[in-house]
Parts: structure tokens; sequence; C-alpha cells
């Protein structure tokens, strides 16, 4: 039983086992705990916190932009779900159906939502009768299920959390630049508050969401060399509009569809934390979403003071920040491998030789540099190195991509960089189906996004050898 103990303690280090290395991550940290249910997680306290704060931030963000929250049902009728035909064509496989109501069978089928814009399109076709009612701009926070076949704690689950926007425009353009925004706004959440490098762009038609006109995707990179799709945003144009009858009186008398769109983000992004920024210690978190952004560890807190000094500082830093003080009988250093395992980014240390210097010693995560610093002035000290934090945090990510980002010339060298280097393959594209499928069977890598940001790397598509048309991103994805 001792040895089965210090198994499940351990961290498998990454470059032995990086799927371990993960699940280790995950447990240990107690971000989540398997349940009965197939497929599904239980979501722990720390976990939560860390999707509290994500929501919080996103929340306020969507509010600035007029969005507004409703909640739309958990269940959606088959005959509505059937309406957008490529909509029920691409979720199918993955949705979960009741039949029974009680003892009865029902006359017919429920869907669990995987996704809302059914039920959404259904409610704009009930409220939505003038121009003047445009546009409506709302967002929920929900859980939905996708029936997957495999599945994996926060990057793929039967059950997963997030928010869903939902869009009705006047016109073409306005459903356009929403589409866009909502696209900029999750871009820019993942680089100034999750420090985490996206590239933004465009999916290819085959990857694109089931009923789109058009979907955006920022794609980042882990550890492993892998993308995460980790925001997507849809526009639909009228398409939606017309299969359920939404339409509105126009500014000329006419009879008009209106223009839609949707955008998500979920909790696979922890996924993506934990994957973009954790190391052999465990979890590292950027201090926008991190449960507890300073833990204040007092270092011989028998001695006199060193307990009464400890609790001042904390109360001190409540005001600006998330804080823990660890007064525990556990050792020191078990504290600091405790804290370093929960990723929290900032240590604050003080004991009588740092009060005898009106001092205490600031311990970031990242790079565990040991930073005396003097107490007064010391909240705005703690804000700087918490930013410190969250700069060393982008700067490495961003130079790993760098680092794993390779350019092919022939399907050849996409093969041979595929099967010796992970990362990201750039590659020219003539844009015909059948290339990115031969791509696909041949290095075994997803077109992930045609970046808004286009270079010139060739003349002629990577697979065909006919004219390119654009550059893309290619690699393997979770």
């Amino acid at each position: 039983m001792a040895e089965q103990k210090k198994l499940v303690e351990a961290i498998t280090p990454m470059e032995r086992d990086f799927a371990q290395w993960y699940t280790d991550i995950v447990k240990k940290a107690e971000l989540m705990a398997y349940t009965g249910v197939r497929g599904c997680m239980a979501v722990e306290p720390y976990g939560w916190a860390i999707w509290e704060n994500i929501q919080k931030i996103l929340d306020a963000r969507f509010k600035e932009l007029g969005h507004q929250n409703v909640a739309m049902p958990l269940l959606i009728p088959e005959s509505l779900l059937e309406k957008e035909k490529d909509h029920v064509k691409g979720f199918a496989p993955e949705v979960a159906w009741v039949t029974m109501g009680g003892n009865e069978k029902l006359p017919e089928r429920l869907c669990i939502r995987p996704t809302s814009e059914t039920l959404f399109c259904d409610h704009f076709a009930r409220v939505v009768h003038s121009y003047r009612d445009l546009p409506k701009l709302y967002n929920q926070w929900c859980s939905v299920v996708r029936w997957e076949k495999t599945t994996r704690p926060f990057l793929r689950t039967a059950e997963f959390f997030w928010q869903e926007g939902h869009t009705i425009h006047e016109t073409a353009q306005e459903a356009q630049a929403e589409t866009e925004r909502m696209l900029n706004v999750y871009a820019d959440f993942c680089e100034r508050e999750l420090a985490m490098p996206v590239i933004k762009g465009r999916k290819t038609e085959s990857e694109k969401f089931a009923g789109a006109v058009a979907t955006y995707t920022i794609e980042a990179m882990m550890h492993d060399g892998k993308a995460l799709q980790s925001g997507t945003s849809h526009y639909f144009g009228d398409g939606f509009s017309r299969a359920f009858g939404v339409t509105f009186q126009g500014r000329d008398n006419s009879v008009c569809y209106p223009f839609q769109t949707s955008w998500g983000f979920s909790t696979r992004i922890i996924g993506g934390i934990i994957m973009t920024h954790g190391d052999d210690s465990g979890l590292v978190l950027p201090p926008a979403v991190a449960p507890v952004q300073v833990v204040v560890v007092p270092v011989a807190q028998h001695k006199p003071g060193v307990l009464e000094k400890a609790h001042e500082l904390e109360q001190r830093l409540k005001g600006r920040f998330r804080v823990k003080m660890d007064d525990s009988d556990q050792t020191p250093g078990w504290k600091f491998a405790q804290y370093e395992m929960k990723g929290v980014p900032l240590r604050l240390e003080i004991g009588p030789k740092d009060i005898a210097k009106d001092q205490c010693v600031l311990v970031r995560r990242p790079d565990r540099a040991k930073l005396p610093t003097p107490l007064d002035g010391l909240e705005d000290a703690v804000a700087e190195q918490l930013d410190q934090v969250r700069r060393i945090l982008y700067d490495r990510a961003l130079k790993r991509r760098e680092d794993m980002t390779y350019d092919a010339h022939t399907l050849d060298e996409m093969k041979e960089i595929a099967d010796t280097r992970p990362g990201f393959v750039r590659a020219m594209w003539c844009g015909d189906p059948a290339c990115e499928a031969k791509i696909k069977e041949v290095a075994g890598l997803s077109s992930r996004c045609i970046p808004f940001e286009q270079e010139h790397i060739a003349d002629t598509c990577v697979c065909c050898g006919r004219p390119a048309k654009e550059l893309v991103y290619w690699g393997k994805a979770y």
C-alpha cells in the first residue's frame, strides 16, 4: 500500500509519458475526480475556481460589448434539431437521446443539447418581428453533452461546461463583424490573461462547424507540440434563419431573413493551461485565473511574532489579491512543494530573519526566483511580480511555438517533419479538399487554420504542385 500511495502522489515526467503527466496533474492538483457516469467528471473546488475566474473575466467583457445572459432549455425535440440538415448531420453521432418520461415512452425523442443553435433559432422566431428588435446579443453559461467515444479530463468529456454566444443581426456585415469581434475577444483573453499565444484564422470547409458559412478559430500549441482549438466563432449567414423561419419586417417593409452568429469557449481551456504552462513539479497557473495568487508561508512559525506578522501580511494583501495563509503544522518544505504543485503564481515567505530586516521573500512559480522584498510597498511589489509571472509564461510559450513551427514545401518534407519533429507545419495549399484529405492520410496532419496573417512561402501547393492559394497551419491536435 505504501508503494501505491507513492505512485499516486508522484508526477510522471512529461518527457517520459506526456499523457500520464497530464493525468497526474489533474488528479494531484485536485482539479477533477472520476465519477460513475461514463465520460463525465466531477470538477473539484480548485478546478471550478479556475473556471469561475475565467467566467468572471469573460462575462464582464461580453457585457461591456452589450451581450445579455439568458438560459435555454436542456432538451431539444428531434423535429427541431432536424430543421437544419447540415447541423443535425454534423452532430448526429454525438447526440444523447431521452426516450422515456417517467414510465412512459415519449411521443418524440428529446436530444440533450450538444449545442443550442436550434433552441436560439426557435426563440428568435418567436421574439423577432421588426428591424427595431435587432440586434439581439445573447450568451448563456451552461453544460452540454456530446457522446464522445474516448474521453480525457477537461480536453474531451461527454459533458462539459462552456459559454455559448448567439447573436442575430439585421445585415450580413453586422453579423460578420460580430463573428470576428468575438474571436478577437477570445484571442485577447488567451494572450493577456492566460498567457497563451494563439494563432487566429479561418477553418477550412471540411473543418468548419456544422451548418456554418464560416468558422474562425484560435489555435494554441501545447508542450508536446500538439494544437488545441481554444475557442471558435461561427458566421451562419441567413441559413439558420431560413431553416427556422426567422423573419423580420425590414426598413422598407419587406420580409427579411436576419443573419446569425455563435461563438463558444469551454472548460477544455483548463486542459490547455495545464499543457501550455505546467512542468514536472505540477500545475503552473497564470495569475489572472489562479484561485490563489499569493500563498503566505510562515517559516519557523513557532518562534515569537512570526505567525502574527504572517497574518498581518495576509490581511494587507487581501484587498488586492486572492491570498491564502498556510499556518498548518506541515513543514515549510512540504508547503513549498504543495503550492508549487497547485500552481500558485507567487509564494511569500516570512521568518524571524526577514522580520528583523523588515522584509519578506517572494518566490515566483515559473522560475523559482527568490526575491527579498521590503515590506514597505509590498502590495505594489506583489502586483509587479504577478505581472512578471504572466510575462515569463507568455514568452516561454511563444518561444516554444516559434521553435516548433516548421515550413514545408513538399508532401515528403511535410511527412518527415510530422514523423520526427512535433509542432506546427506551415505549408501552402491549393484549396482542394482532396489535397487536405491526402495530407491527413499521408502525414497525419489536420488543417488547424488558414491564418489571417498570410505569408507567401511558396508558389505551389505542398500536396499537388498546382498554384497555391493560401498558407495553412497544419498539425496534430487534441
